[in-house]
Formats: C-alpha cells, structure tokens, sequence
C-alpha cells in the first residue's frame, strides 16, 4: 500500500497535469525528463527531488507547501484578467463557499 503522503502527492500532480491539459510526455519535456518519471510519481512508485518539486509549483502555479500537503490552497493566476473579469471569479468562488458552508 502506498504511503498516504506520496498518495496524495501523485493525486495532486495527476490532476493539476490533466487541469493543464497535458499528457505525461508534455509533463516530462517541460521538466527534462522521461515520461516514466512523471507516470512513476503519479503511480506513487517515487517522489521528485526538491529541485523538481520546485519546478512543479512554477509549471502549476502552486505553492511546495501544497504539494507536500503543508498548504490546502491552491493560486489563481489572474494576470491579464481585467478588473471587472477577476470580480465575477471572486464572486463565484464566495459562491461556492457559500453553498459548501450550507
């Protein structure tokens, strides 16, 4: 049975990827490694160096601390976005936890 830490690291990383609409392939070109690296972290067979957890939260836009399950958050990236754009996003997500807080 896999360690509940790394579990969770390979379910972070399996869904921020697929989020980002990458493939394993893509994952592994942009970090200079092979697919079998990227498939052994989302299988929960090995962890990334610090180094490449680094790297992962700058592909990600996310914090180390939320991978390492130190940070429940996630970042929004919202560069670009216009004013009146990043309020309608801040307005649904008090939306949400609106309705999870029910």
């Amino acid at each position: 049975m896999m360690e509940k830490g790394l579990q969770l690291f390979a379910e972070k990383i399996k869904v921020l990827r697929e989020q980002s609409s990458m493939t394993q392939a893509d994952l592994a070109k942009k970090l200079g490694l092979t697919r079998s690296s990227v498939n052994g972290w989302e299988m929960g067979l090995s962890a990334p160096s610090t180094p490449l957890l680094v790297e992962l939260s700058k592909v990600f836009s996310v914090s180390t601390d939320y991978f390492l399950g130190l940070d429940h958050g996630a970042t929004l990236k919202i560069d670009g976005l216009s004013p009146k754009e990043i309020a309608v996003l801040t307005d649904i997500i008090s939306c949400f936890r609106e309705n999870k807080n029910k």
